[in-house]
């Protein structure tokens, strides 16, 4: 459960205090975040998340609920307007009415969080540790440019703070009924891990490295590269 917290809260608290410390650091530091999340989510995926799946389970349904979960989120920012947007100024949601979208589409999306560390927490601490980090490393530039998003559409810092916050709780609400499900189908964990990490590679390749290919974002493409090392090496190290 501390896990889940860590992966559902951490990234808004940081990404307060990047708002906190004025837009020059935000516009030179978050980039690098991209670059090092996009790092995190291919590793847990790739390295931590899909082998331990496969121990359980048979390559086919394994890679077809991988399928399932890139499509899901597909599907997600089509129907609910959830997008990681990285700073304000780049994305097209300003209105109240479609930040509002935001903060529902962030609720569902901690949701999943929450829940996917619970399961590779029942599975092992050592694949919870690194999928949370995952999910913190992601979710810190998301969480700036959404609070950014808030501010934009008028809401006040302490306001767009708050909603974020009750956003997060989603988090919570997705570890209590995977380790609810755990305990009353048991055999559900290798599919949710692999479902995971096809979130995990459809946020890194379908929206996360199309922003590394914007002209001024993150450096030059050996700095991106070497950041993206250190995301799936830390990873690896855990």
């Amino acid at each position: 459960m501390s896990l889940s917290v860590l992966g559902s809260f951490g990234g808004l608290l940081t990404a307060s205090v990047f708002l906190l410390l004025g837009d020059g650091i935000r516009v030179r530091l978050v980039p690098w975040l991209i670059s090092y999340a996009v790092g995190t989510l291919l590793g847990a995926a790739l390295l931590a998340l899909l082998p331990q799946a496969l121990d359980s389970i048979k390559p086919a349904p394994a890679m077809a609920t991988l399928l399932a979960g890139v499509l899901s989120f597909f599907l997600l920012e089509k129907l609910v307007l959830w997008r990681h947007c990285h700073d304000a100024q780049e994305c097209e949601v300003h209105t109240s009415s479609a930040a509002s979208l935001v903060i529902v589409g962030d609720a569902f999306h901690t949701f999943v969080d929450g829940a996917v560390i619970a399961a590779a927490v029942v599975t092992s601490v050592p694949l919870g540790i690194t999928t949370a980090l995952a999910v913190a490393a992601h979710e810190i530039p998301q969480e700036v440019g959404d609070v950014a998003i808030l501010l934009r559409a008028g809401y006040s810092r302490l306001r767009a703070f708050t909603l974020n916050l009750l956003s997060g709780i989603g988090g919570v609400a997705g570890a209590v009924v995977m380790l609810a499900a755990s305990r009353s189908v048991p055999n559900i964990l290798p599919y949710v891990l692999s479902f995971a990490a096809g979130n995990f590679l459809y946020v890194a390749m379908a929206d996360l490295i199309p922003d590394l290919h914007r002209g001024g974002i993150g450096g030059g493409p050996f700095r991106q590269l070497f950041l993206i090392a250190a995301g799936i090496l830390t990873i690896t190290l855990l």
